[in-house]
């Protein structure tokens, strides 16, 4: 049975707007192809129409939410001292080639050649604004007396996603605020940095999103601070630790590990002995065949810190955090060793690197010092140990956090546990230090007229992702809930029967007064049952219901039902506009209050 829809043309009239003149092409069917719920009620409640895979066209209703998401935005920026500019989406390719990121960012980077005359000229469409944004500074900021000072935009990004999904939250071409900061000193740089954590908190309070600031990697030239702003979300495609008892909340790159037991006696140690284990190469394999488990084997790997070879040892049933182990290694770069590395370094083949008798200084987990007579590779193709212990068969250099941190282990701060949780990133803030104003000479003259390289922040906000992550965290079986601030109406009034002369006047009489009251109001005047309608209602997800006709309006009242309760109540027909303005009004004034808090 092919989907239903109503598909209608708009007519805005300041905020107010008829069903019967508008595009709401609401669906009963799931559809196909949608995997979550926030993009399959983007589809059915009218909100958005897939163009291809990561693209889609935003629909009236899912506009109007994207616009008010947006002005959240834009007024917490400018109330933070922040300077909305509009940047090109192109740019030449030769500003990414200048920074070193079109190897960086790889086919993310959409770019191409355009013939302009006689010449063949290089453009990109940018994912990210950062060296757009530094080359307009190293234009007209030559003082440190025009510092500091921090530019937004809101405007359209573009990245060659190689599997857009999940409706918007993963896309080709995205709506997206992002602002840069330029300093004339660190501090000023802390400065800059807290005035956009502040506005993001509030951002996301007024948009009714449950969030978790968590700290993030910043990497290795992304100075001492990041956060990840993060609603936890059941499909959310990112991964946090979050400790419920002082609050601690880290993503899966970032999060440390607290306290671990002290390394236990290891009793008696076995002999070391080499054992076959032809063709298992793999903890799962090695653990089948000699019938051992994860925990007890230490995984030795091979990495380039900063095209050196170094060993760090994890155990078994772990995951190595490669931004942990750069740090511990103090490089700038690591990488997992290609195979012909390993073969020199450990003279086997891959899946069979092991400790003992490795010539090279031995970087371990602190979990791997629980773990005694080991099972560890035998550096020999097919041959692993058994019976290895650290100081007797191997000796290790110093331990250190190197591992993903997992659900239940000690918060690094007060020693709870912590819990891992699925969540969907919003927004991030991190400081970027002087990599670009280096690469793009963004410079100044200082106080002693000396020239200074600026020193930058970055923010970024999806906002599409704002409209997405609220759905996916704010919603029933009949739809979406929206809050009063993101909602695309504020109010939906649902007449019983178009047929009734009386029922018609009370509905257009009442919308005419809450357009004349600056509230934001749908009217359903389809001649369609009343459960259609209150069904379509749900599903779009309207905050305020008010019903007209039947045995209410005979006796003089209308019927109220906020969106999120279950029951509704009545309000006298007269002087009922004011009242339901003044209800809007109080949500709107909670919301704010909410954001302040």
């Amino acid at each position: 049975m092919p989907p239903c829809f109503n598909s209608l043309w708009m007519i805005l009239e300041d905020g107010a707007v008829r069903w019967s003149q508008t595009l709401i092409p609401t669906l009963k069917e799931q559809p196909q192809g949608a995997e979550i719920p926030s993009h399959v009620l983007m589809l059915r409640a009218g909100l958005v129409a897939q163009l291809m895979a990561g693209a889609y066209t935003y629909l009236p209703l899912g506009l109007r939410a994207l616009r008010k998401a947006e002005q959240i935005v834009r007024e917490e920026m400018d109330r933070a001292g922040a300077i909305e500019v509009h940047m090109p989406a192109l740019a030449p390719l030769e500003l990414w080639q200048r920074t070193g990121r079109v190897e960086a960012f790889g086919n993310v980077l959409i770019q191409f050649q355009v013939k302009r005359g006689a010449r063949q000229v290089a453009l990109a469409l940018n994912p990210t604004h950062e060296e757009v944004v530094t080359d307009l500074v190293a234009r007209f900021v030559s003082s440190y007396r025009q510092l500091p000072i921090t530019l937004y935009q809101i405007q359209t990004k573009f990245r060659n996603e190689e599997r857009p999904r999940f409706g918007v939250l993963r896309t080709s071409e995205f709506l997206m605020k992002d602002a840069y900061s330029f300093d004339a000193t660190l501090e000023g740089l802390n400065v800059s940095y807290q005035k956009m954590y502040d506005a993001y908190c509030r951002i996301f309070s007024r948009c009714g999103l449950s969030y978790l600031p968590v700290e993030a990697e910043s990497g290795p030239i992304g100075g001492d601070a990041s956060h990840e702003f993060m609603v936890p979300a059941e499909n959310g495609e990112d991964r946090i630790l979050h400790c419920g008892a002082c609050s601690y909340a880290a993503n899966l790159e970032r999060a440390e590990v607290g306290q671990r037991p002290p390394a236990a006696s290891p009793g008696t140690q076995q002999t070391l002995t080499k054992v076959d284990t032809p063709q298992a190469g793999s903890i799962e394999q090695v653990s089948r065949l000699l019938g051992c488990r994860a925990e007890q084997m230490i995984k030795t790997l091979i990495y380039l810190a900063d095209g050196k070879p170094a060993a760090v040892l994890i155990r078994g049933d772990h995951e190595a955090n490669e931004n942990k182990i750069r740090r511990a290694l103090g490089a700038q770069r690591v990488e997992l060793a290609p195979p012909e590395v390993i073969r020199q370094v450990t003279g086997a083949p891959v899946g069979f690197a092991g400790p003992v008798g490795l010539p090279l200084e031995l970087v371990a987990d602190l979990d791997v010092a629980n773990v005694a007579n080991a099972v560890v590779g035998a550096n020999e193709a097919d041959q692993h140990y058994t019976g290895a212990n650290a100081g007797r068969d191997y000796q290790i250099a110093r331990y250190a956090d190197l591992r993903n941190a997992i659900d239940g282990d000690p918060c690094p701060r007060c020693g709870g546990r912590m819990q891992l949780r699925a969540a969907i990133e919003v927004g991030h803030v991190f400081k970027l230090g002087t990599k670009y104003s280096e690469a793009l000479a963004a410079r100044f003259l200082d106080e002693n007229e000396q020239q200074q390289l600026a020193i930058m922040g970055c923010y970024g906000i999806g906002v599409n992702r704002i409209v997405a992550a609220l759905i996916e965290t704010s919603h029933d079986t009949n739809g979406i809930i929206w809050p009063m601030t993101l909602a695309p109406y504020q109010v939906i009034l649902s007449p019983l029967n178009m047929q009734q002369a009386d029922v018609v006047q009370a509905a257009e009489e009442l919308y005419n007064e809450l357009n004349a009251l600056g509230v934001e109001v749908l009217l359903d005047d389809r001649d369609q049952r009343p459960g259609v309608k209150f069904k379509d209602a749900d599903l779009i997800g309207i905050p305020l219901r008010v019903v007209i006709g039947g045995r209410a309006l005979a006796q003089g009242q209308l019927e109220l039902k906020w969106r999120w309760q279950a029951e509704p109540s009545l309000l006298p027909r007269a002087g009922a506009g004011q009242a339901i303005a003044r209800l809007v009004q109080q949500e709107l004034a909670a919301a704010n209050a909410r954001a302040e808090a």
